[in-house]
């Protein structure tokens, strides 16, 4: 089944509303405070940072999730509350309390997440009194609102939605995310909101969060650091009326393929945006004896700084790109390798059976000149295919991260 992704996000599917509302937290005037809710209580599910350091929202989360189920999600951005000991997790903790209280809620059932700077304490009154315009701002329409709060140096929006049906029921799941630097697979400064109104059972939607997240977010990375406050947490409220699914049959099936094509597209919108980035850059390796090799060699590949600078200066140096494919550490036949750089400008080869290819440097130079950038390597020794996605490295990255906390 093909997907059509369409504008929407948090909201589309039934029976969810969304805010976002300025507190002061950000320069500007700028919105900084969002708000999910759900008119049913819903099955939850969520992934978190495998960083060692994690922020108060990450470890408040995990234990409200303990029982999980959740009907509103709190967020702040320009603050991370990371780093803060107790105080932090008491002002996380509190969050979930004052806008529990609003909406009739027991506090664990709100979940809470936050991004900005690290090792600062949040300015718990300033955020608890604007809760009540959070509140009362709800709105199927105000789902920009919500993404627009969550962002730090984003630069786009990164919200979309789709519908299927399961038998005469139509199915939506829509998603907002965040993240712009410090992204690298096992998730990143990235955060995923992703809401259905499927009626599915947790265990099921615990098992495709994790499949869609292995194959869109953990495949995603702009400068190789893993933050301290990733998340994805996806809610299901049931309203969509369908069959309920609970074993892994063809329904099972069709809405896993589905939350697949809804993270891919948003992990691919924030590789584009990564700080300072003016090009997506793919590297889908194909024909790979093993899934796990061909995702190793893909990473290895969008992770190169010097690959990366050179997508940027447009500059098919295939020498980077093989150099990174030697290091990533999986056993590969260098004399069965064909590798190719492709954008919607044609496509050249570069590289096949152990020997340099002769291609045209204007030609290459032209086909990198565009804003996505596809690299392929054909290992021809199996049949698995894996894609990963990142950006180029610019003078621009310097200068977003020179001056962050500023």
């Amino acid at each position: 089944m093909n997907f059509q992704i369409v504008e929407g996000g948090v909201t589309s599917p039934n029976g969810f509303k969304a805010s976002g509302v300025s507190t002061g937290l950000k320069h500007g005037n700028k919105k900084d405070l969002a708000l999910i809710y759900s008119e049913k209580m819903c099955n939850c599910a969520a992934v978190y940072t495998q960083n060692k350091v994690k922020g108060a929202p990450v470890i408040v989360t995990k234990e409200h999730l303990k029982n999980p189920i959740a009907q509103a999600v709190i967020i702040n951005s320009g603050n991370a509350n990371t780093c803060t000991g107790k105080t932090g997790i008491d002002n996380a903790e509190d969050m979930c309390k004052s806008c529990g209280n609003l909406l009739n809620l027991e506090s664990d059932n709100v979940l809470v997440a936050s991004t900005g700077v690290i090792g600062v304490q949040l300015d718990i009154d300033t955020i608890k009194n604007s809760i009540p315009n959070l509140v009362n701002s709800l709105g199927k329409d105000k789902y920009k609102d919500a993404s627009r709060a969550i962002m730090t140096t984003d630069t786009v929006l990164k919200t979309a939605s789709l519908s299927f049906k399961l038998h005469d029921k139509t199915v939506t799941i829509g998603a907002m995310t965040k993240g712009s630097g410090m992204i690298h697979p096992n998730m990143a400064t990235m955060l995923a909101f992703i809401t259905t109104d499927a009626n599915i059972s947790q265990s099921l939607l615990k098992k495709a969060l994790k499949e869609a997240v292995k194959v869109s977010f953990n495949r995603i990375s702009v400068d190789r650091d893993t933050s301290t406050n990733d998340m994805a947490i996806i809610m299901a409220n049931k309203m969509a009326g369908n069959p309920a699914i609970e074993d892994e049959n063809e329904d099972y099936e069709v809405f896993l393929n589905a939350l697949k094509a809804l993270t891919i597209h948003l992990a691919k919108l924030m590789a584009k945006d990564g700080e300072g980035a003016t090009k997506l850059v793919e590297c889908k390796v194909v024909n790979a004896p093993k899934e796990k090799d061909a995702e190793r060699l893909a990473k290895s590949v969008i992770c190169s700084s010097l690959v990366k600078t050179a997508m940027f200066g447009c500059d098919a140096n295939w020498g980077r790109i093989l150099d990174a494919l030697g290091y990533a550490g999986v056993d590969f036949d260098i004399n069965k390798l064909k590798l190719s750089i492709c954008s919607s400008k044609g496509s050249i080869d570069v590289f096949e059976n152990g020997y340099p290819l002769n291609f045209s440097e204007s030609m290459a130079k032209d086909i990198l000149s565009e804003d996505e950038i596809l690299i392929v390597v054909d290992m021809n020794s199996g049949s698995h295919i894996v894609s990963c996605w990142g950006c180029d490295l610019t003078y621009d990255y310097v200068r977003i991260n020179g001056s962050y906390r500023s």
